[in-house]
């Protein structure tokens, strides 16, 4: 991404521009230029290049592709308010940003793509799409943003599935208190099921007492604090045998959680629970191989 194989000399222009060093020496070892995407500062106020240094960036990358050790490929910036339809900051942003591609290429920059849109100004800004866009969450099939609507709202379709297998299922007695500080107390007789997944494997810990899941086709809810490894769930006396799937969120096609519900339970955004997952659950790909 923006200047990630940029040379010394992007580097040395007014106030540096914020540009990545890296020695030419490995553009020059690979006998061909190293391709950038120079990142226009449009007004999200992350990376990128600000507009007052711009003419600088621009004239040393054209130094720097005169001497063979890069190609400037692509022009781009990131929209910080494309999820807040009618945001006045996103036709500042694009006026912005063809303001500074109209500018590289008026100095001799020849990008083959200029890009700007995320999931969400893919599905509503169309003005965006320049020559090429970047699909992030939307590529799970979660909507970025629940203002601008739901997944069907866009024809979009949950592609993650998370799922474990009960490990335990016992009786306890009414007034018995689950998982860490007692936050949960039985009401009654009933029966836990312990499912052998935690925050240490990315199920979020805001989501204790909170989180949904489907056992045997009923919805339950997380009973107590998600502890590293594992949390309960109250079965109200049923008796699935371990081993029974747990369905922690999927497309909802079987009455599942889906991500956004999760999201809620943990007052967070569907990015964070689908890509919060951790490394030691395993992956299976549909129509592929486990990872």
């Amino acid at each position: 991404r923006g200047g990630a194989a940029t040379p010394p000399d992007l580097a040395r222009g007014p106030r540096g521009m914020g540009a990545v060093e890296e020695d030419p020496g490995a553009a020059r070892a690979a006998g061909r230029p190293a391709r950038v995407h120079l990142k226009a500062e449009t007004g999200l106020g992350r990376g990128g290049c600000t507009p007052a240094d711009w003419a600088g960036l621009v004239a040393a990358a054209r130094a720097a592709e005169a001497d063979g050790l890069l190609r400037v490929v692509g022009l781009w910036s990131h929209l910080a308010c494309a999820d807040e339809p009618g945001h006045p900051s996103i036709e500042a942003q694009l006026t912005r940003f063809r303001e500074m591609v109209a500018y590289a290429e008026q100095q001799g920059v020849d990008p083959e793509v200029r890009h700007i849109a995320n999931s969400a100004a893919i599905l509503t800004l169309p003005e965006s799409h320049f020559d090429l866009v970047r699909a992030g969450v939307a590529t799970y099939g979660v909507s970025p943003s629940p203002e601008i609507g739901v997944p069907a709202d866009f024809g979009l379709r949950q592609v993650m599935t998370l799922t474990a297998s009960l490990a335990l299922v016992k009786h306890v007695p009414g007034g018995h208190g689950v998982s860490y500080g007692h936050h949960y107390v039985t009401p009654g007789a009933t029966t836990l099921g312990l499912v052998p997944l935690g925050y240490a494997d990315g199920v979020p810990r805001h989501a204790s007492a909170a989180g949904p899941v489907l056992v045997e086709g009923k919805l339950r809810t997380v009973a107590g604090r998600i502890a590293m490894d594992q949390f309960v769930v109250d079965l109200g006396g049923e008796e699935p045998p371990p081993g029974t799937e747990v369905v922690l969120f999927g497309p909802g096609d079987r009455g599942e959680p889906t991500v956004e519900d999760w999201a809620q339970a943990a007052g967070t955004i569907g990015y964070e629970i689908v890509t919060r997952i951790g490394s030691r659950v395993p992956r299976v790909h549909v129509n592929g191989v486990t990872a």
